[in-house]
């Protein structure tokens, strides 16, 4: 499959590589934009009342992706996005990795930048990385990456950069003590354009910018909550300010593109990594449930695709689309082939020329560890969850609490089948209803427990703590 997608879309590649402002290279830029903790309702094209003007465009004049799905929290989906397996083949599917632990994903799986360094791209990443830290092996510039501007855990203060008591904050393999005060979004936002504009071999850039926004804690600087007066509710409103600040830093990256006449040959990818938080604002709403839920409004992402080379534009696409898949389709615009063991299918013939998905069913997540025990599949239009299912479980507008129904009534444990053509906000649970088609997906499901991995969850490290590396979190402990 993937050879005919080679060939399928690289006549368009090639006309676009040919361009005026194009660069030097044949192959086409690459940005992967992974926006943390951002909800199916926190963006203009599904909720007007979102100020993303930058984001809506892109958006608009690229393909809107209807049925494009990642993990239900953070460290599943990223190493979803690095390696193109599903986090329970990884070791990392049993929840977000924690600052003391000693682990990482395992070094025998080959990260998506160090493919791309063999095809000739120059990689970098700005932002959150959180897939382990405690031996340097585990850190971004020995998974392929050429730079690393970020920190290494899961969150972070926007303008302490701390989280527990520690610093967190590297340029490259060196601790960052400069920017005490400044929010991250900005300086973060600098290095991206600096990269950019100072890209001196004329490489093809591979830019992985997972954004610290809009995960918490909630702060933005005051003109962005500013924007939203009429929203009532405090946290909502700098949380949406949190939303519009990066809309604006990636206007400003793609500005900085434009100038250094590499965008007409740039393929631009934006998906959240979960659902929103409806603890921390984020909303999800018509879907249901959040963030670390199998719900759909943890797991169904606000995502799109935009560039030149794209044959068809300007429509809303609802072919299915899994976080594993963004590896292989990457490699494949760039002009490589994944490992057809991978877990993940190239999806650049869809995204390109807008042709059926190759993925007809996904994993959500298999996890055989207390207190999460849970199995979650989709095969066509169905969708089974069984086990823990996670809350909230209802259905939550993000201003109105009183319309709101955050608990659906439904027990933290269970089996649920649903129909998602048609019942896509999971009201109807035909387990009871359609009992063979429970017990095909029971045994779809089963097929699949077969493949697990144990867990990856090791007890808390007291050596990582960061008093005993001079304030800071830093590798070296495992």
């Amino acid at each position: 499959m993937q050879c005919v997608v080679l060939f399928l879309v690289a006549g368009a590649l090639a006309a676009v590589s040919a361009q005026p402002g194009s660069g030097n290279t044949t192959k086409p830029h690459i940005i992967f934009i992974v926006a943390d903790d951002l909800g199916w309702n926190d963006v203009g094209w599904h909720n007007p009342d979102v100020k993303t003007p930058v984001l809506d465009q892109l958006a608009h004049d690229g393909v809107i992706l209807n049925q494009t799905y990642v993990n239900y929290v953070c460290t599943p989906s990223r190493t979803a996005f690095m390696t193109g397996y599903f986090p329970y083949h990884v070791g990392m599917q049993h929840g977000a990795m924690l600052p003391e632990q000693p682990a990482g994903v395992p070094s025998k799986f080959t990260f998506l930048p160090e493919e791309l360094k063999e095809l000739g791209y120059s990689t970098h990443v700005v932002g959150k990385w959180h897939l382990g830290f405690c031996n340097w092996n585990y850190t971004p510039t020995y998974r392929g990456f050429d730079s690393f501007y970020g920190f290494y855990n899961g969150q972070d203060d926007y303008y302490k950069h701390t989280v527990l008591g520690g610093l967190d904050l590297r340029d490259d393999k060196e601790v960052v003590k400069t920017k005490d005060g400044e929010y991250s979004t900005y300086f973060f936002t600098d290095r991206i354009v600096d990269i950019i504009e100072k890209n001196p071999l004329g490489l093809p850039l591979f830019l992985y910018l997972p954004f610290q926004n809009v995960h918490e804690p909630l702060q933005v600087p005051k003109r962005f909550e500013d924007m939203y007066s009429n929203v009532q509710n405090e946290n909502r409103r700098i949380f949406l300010g949190m939303v519009s600040a990066m809309d604006e830093a990636i206007g400003n990256v793609t500005m900085a593109m434009k100038k250094a006449g590499l965008w007409d040959n740039t393929l631009l990818i934006f998906t959240a990594d979960n659902g929103g938080w409806p603890l921390f604002s984020g909303n999800n709403f018509p879907l249901r449930g959040g963030k670390i839920t199998l719900w759909e409004g943890g797991t169904r992402a606000s995502a799109f695709v935009h560039g030149k080379m794209l044959q068809k534009t300007g429509y809303t696409s609802d072919e299915m689309i899994h976080a594993v898949d963004w590896f292989p389709t990457i490699l494949a615009a760039a002009g490589g082939t994944a490992d057809p063991g991978m877990d993940g299918v190239s999806q650049l013939d869809t995204l390109v020329s807008g042709q059926p998905s190759p993925r007809t069913e996904f994993v959500y997540n298999i996890d055989d560890d207390f207190p999460t025990k849970q199995g979650a599949i989709r095969v066509g239009d169905y969708k089974l969850i069984e086990g823990y299912a996670g809350k909230p479980d209802g259905w939550i507008r993000p201003d109105n609490l009183t319309e709101s129904q955050p608990d659906s009534g439904d027990p933290i444990t269970g089996t649920w089948l649903f129909n998602l053509k048609d019942d896509p906000t999971e009201h109807h649970n035909l387990a009871d209803t359609m009992p063979d088609k429970l017990k095909e997906m029971q045994g779809k499901l089963e097929d699949y427990r077969k493949t697990i991995v144990p867990a990856i969850w090791p007890k808390n490290d007291p050596k990582g703590n960061p008093k005993h590396w001079d304030g800071a979190w830093s590798p070296g402990w495992c």
